[in-house]
């Protein structure tokens, strides 16, 4: 079974962690409290989908210095950033490294839910895109040098013809190569073909 989409709460606030809980319930997500960015981070898995919910100062470990960790690790959880500080400086910072939104404490609970269904949907968009891209990525590894040729050349629009005369094939043998290429990246038209490449 695949990890249901979870809720994270990194926010030393008792009361705000209660309330994104809350929220969870209503949008029928799984919620993941800490009280810490130390917290969270002994436990987190970035192969687990969902999005996280992070105050911007809390002791230890603030919510910046957590979101460039994750920026280092290459985590691309969405963040929905809430804060009673944010400025307009903080908050361009925290953007610009990625972060969803920044809602200012206290925050209504239908921009919340707003925000947290753009982050959910961000991140199954984002992970369809990867498990796609690694599934093209495979299909192509199997492909011979030979093969590849073929496969450029066709992108690039190139008829059976003109592929022959520049690699110096007969017909017969781009056409071989055509076919057996199409049957190991499963393309049934040119078309697919291209998906495939593009999904690279």
């Amino acid at each position: 079974m695949k990890p249901e989409p979870t809720i994270f709460v990194v926010d030393d606030d008792a009361a705000v962690r209660r309330a994104i809980a809350s929220a969870g319930r209503l949008l029928g997500r799984p919620v993941k409290p800490f009280a810490s960015a130390a917290d969270f981070l002994a436990t987190f898995d970035s192969s687990q989908p969902g999005c996280l919910v992070l105050d911007l100062k809390m002791p230890g470990m603030t919510g910046i210095e957590l979101q460039q960790q994750l920026v280092n690790e290459g985590v691309a959880l969405p963040i929905v950033v809430v804060s009673g500080h944010a400025d307009v400086r903080i908050a361009v910072d925290v953007m610009t490294r990625g972060a969803i939104t920044v809602l200012e404490k206290p925050f209504r609970l239908e921009e919340l839910l707003a925000q947290l269904r753009k982050a959910l949907e961000q991140d199954a968009k984002h992970r369809r895109e990867a498990a796609a891209q690694a599934e093209a990525n495979a299909k192509l590894a199997g492909l011979t040098a030979k093969e590849r040729e073929v496969l450029e050349a066709i992108a690039a629009g190139k008829t059976n013809k003109e592929i022959a005369e520049d690699l110096g094939l007969s017909l017969r043998a781009v056409e071989d190569r055509r076919a057996r290429l199409m049957k190991k990246v499963e393309a049934r038209t040119v078309a697919e073909l291209v998906q495939v490449l593009n999904r690279r």
